[in-house]
């Protein structure tokens, strides 16, 4: 059953402890302040627990989040709660709906009871949300208390945007009541328009392809906001499930805010998708964003982190115009659940609210009996450290697995006998998620809470038929994660921090080496960017590389089909495309190995640069495994920022 902690209504409580917002204190009549509070990317994080690690944690969980939620509805006269997708997949709780108890229809998912306890008054897609299938997609939304829209995933294409039929409502109109600060009530209508990156047609296109379609974000907008304008919407705000990105707009960019922002008519953006925070340090100095005035393209907008790290805020005073309603101040603020420490500690904000864990308890209970289940065992450690800087065990038996899973299903078919490479990157390298953010299995027995912290996303395995050339270039792709570094200098930083680690591939059957000397030939987008190149003598069996030989390279279905932008890899090279997950397919193969014995068999490595030395930082518990690194000179450095541990490497 589902408990409500708070009426849907949109008239908030107030707190003699808690002191209103200035635009509610100074409100005069006809003036109402309107709070909108945004989550996004929960992943089905609603308990504050790290069924990876098996502990509570006090980082994530929309539980917590759902504490802020209470004091901040006390702050302002009105408020409204809205959610910016990505939340049906994410965490082992979300796979073991997902992939064991299942969603048949009139079922509920546990995130949407935890969404329905809270009060959301709508939400839109993320492109997570399309990763378990349609029919699985629609049953778990059928739940909500709430309305789902997204105006860009199209079941039946019109003449023009606005003619679209749309798998969820493209937008709603929420009709509301203010109370203006001279006590009187007013009627108000808020619009709600929705959109999610159209690249899931190419992630997820085994659910996808020829049951829906996706539309560029701007256009949709430009086609559906004058509509919302002309059914009478006093305001429009934009539930964007699209990153910060480019200031000019490009057909089917992925990161759209910025001009989205732009379109008229919308008065409010809020955005999701990257993982940042906005306003804040992510956005110093981007081009078409106010950090310290917290606009998009000139628009109040607000990125609420992920996993329930923040609560999105976005106060505006608003104006009576008439019969209707205008913005006029805005204030924009990510307000945090916990803080870290200089000493690395993490400091909870709030505590969880207890009748949001009550309305999942059952899930997260069967999640647990499901992530403890004991696979196989391993004899040694597998950990991601130092994925970036060495070859690691941890990436070493993804590859394996996905080898051994390639070399099965080629066998008999016209692809047999060509050489399986096979392609992964560290998924828990620290980064964004923190120091803590780390593969760490200790020898013993295997669970599926292990294979699923080795292997983070619910991929499917695809194996795509490529040239040597091909193959560099892939891994030229992969090399944009390090700085060019000078010779002859000491203590430089090593890696590109706006280079995400999933797209750090190590292709493992030939052996390579890395010229940090020379300039990426790929930016972080995956445009060529420069002609020179930092994969230097590749070799295949002991022999250098033959740039039109064939290769079969093991892979996932996020990589086959574009994802990242790698050469080689744009769906159009697919030769295989498995009915497995990559975590299934690893669980199989520990499960017929009994036993694995992973060691990283150091195919790669950095070319020497004499009187030279690069700083790399990684979670603290590296320091246990220092002794097993092949192939680099490493040592401790002392601390890094936010909780790392820095570590210097001679070249």
């Amino acid at each position: 059953m589902t408990l409500i902690l708070n009426r849907r209504g949109f008239l908030a409580g107030g707190s003699a402890m808690l002191a209103l917002h200035p635009f509610s204190v100074r409100a005069q009549g006809g003036q109402a302040h309107l709070r909108i509070m945004e989550t996004t990317d929960i992943h089905v994080h609603v308990y504050p627990y790290d069924y990876y690690a098996d502990k509570e944690i006090d980082t994530v969980g929309l539980a917590r989040t759902a504490s802020l939620i209470e004091d901040i509805r006390a702050e302002a006269t009105n408020s409204v709660l809205l959610d910016n997708g990505d939340f049906l997949q994410g965490n082992p709780m979300g796979d073991y709906i997902a992939y064991e108890r299942g969603m048949p229809e009139g079922a509920m998912h546990p995130v949407i009871e935890a969404m329905n306890t809270l009060g959301f008054d709508a939400s839109t897609l993320g492109n997570h949300e399309f990763n378990y299938g349609l029919e699985f997609l629609m049953n778990s939304v059928s739940g909500a208390a709430f309305p789902i829209v997204s105006a860009n995933v199209v079941t039946k294409m019109g003449a023009t945007p606005a003619e679209d039929e749309t798998l969820v409502p493209p937008y709603v109109i929420l009709d509301r009541e203010v109370t203006d600060g001279a006590g009187k009530t007013h009627a108000i209508r808020i619009g709600v328009i929705g959109f999610v990156p159209p690249q899931i047609m190419n992630w997820d296109r085994k659910h996808l392809e020829g049951k829906v379609e996706a539309r560029d974000i701007v256009r949709a907008a430009q086609a559906h906001v004058p509509r919302i304008r002309e059914e009478g919407a006093d305001i429009v705000i934009a539930l964007s499930h699209s990153g910060i990105g480019a200031v000019e707009h490009e057909e089917g960019m992925e990161n759209a805010a910025i001009p989205l922002a732009g379109v008229e008519g919308i008065d409010v953006i809020l955005t999701g998708h990257s993982h940042l925070v906005f306003p804040g340090p992510d956005y110093e100095g981007r081009e078409g964003v106010d950090v310290a005035a917290g606009t998009i393209n000139g628009k109040p907008g607000v990125m609420a982190g992920f996993w329930g790290s923040h609560m999105g805020l976005i106060d505006l005073m608003l104006e009576r115009d008439g019969d209707s309603w205008r913005v006029g101040e805005a204030q924009v603020e990510a307000r945090p659940i916990y803080e870290r420490g200089e000493d690395r500690a993490i400091t909870a904000l709030v505590e969880s609210e207890e009748a949001v864990l009550e309305s999942v308890a059952q899930e997260h209970q069967e999640t647990l009996d499901y992530v403890r289940r004991a696979v196989g065992k391993t004899d040694a450690p597998l950990h991601s450290y130092f994925a970036l800087v060495a070859d690691d065990p941890s990436v070493q038996i993804v590859s394996n697995a996905q080898t051994w899973y390639i070399e099965q299903m080629l066998a008999g078919t016209e692809h047999e006998g060509l050489p399986i490479l096979s392609a992964a990157a560290p998924f828990k390298a620290g980064g964004r998620g923190g120091p803590e953010y780390y593969t760490d299995v200790r020898p013993g027995d295997v669970a599926i809470k292990n294979v699923a912290d080795l292997y983070l996303y619910p991929n499917t395995v695809r194996a795509v038929r490529v040239t040597g050339a091909e193959v560099k270039d892939w891994l030229e792709r992969s090399a944009g994660m390090f700085n060019r570094i000078e010779p002859g200098r000491e203590d430089q930083v090593l890696l590109n921090d706006e280079f995400p680690s999933y797209n750090f591939d190590v292709i493992d059957g030939v052996s390579y080496r890395i010229d940090l000397g020379m300039p990426a030939r790929f930016d972080r987008d995956g445009n060529v960017v420069s002609d020179g190149g930092r994969i230097k003598d590749l070799t295949f069996e002991g022999q250098p590389i033959d740039p039109e030989q064939e290769f079969i390279i093991a892979t996932n279905n996020y990589r086959a089909t574009g994802g990242g932008s790698f050469p080689g890899a744009d769906g159009s090279t697919v030769v295989f495309e498995g009915p497995d997950t990559n975590r299934d397919v690893i669980v199989r193969y520990i499960v017929e190995q009994g036993t694995i014995s992973p060691s990283a068999d150091a195919n790669w490595s950095f070319v020497p640069m004499d009187g030279t030395t690069v700083l790399f930082d990684t979670g603290p518990r590296a320091a246990e495994y220092l002794n097993d690194v092949k192939g680099v000179q490493i040592a401790p450095a002392g601390d890094g920022p936010d909780g790392f541990a820095r570590f210097v490497i001679r070249l």
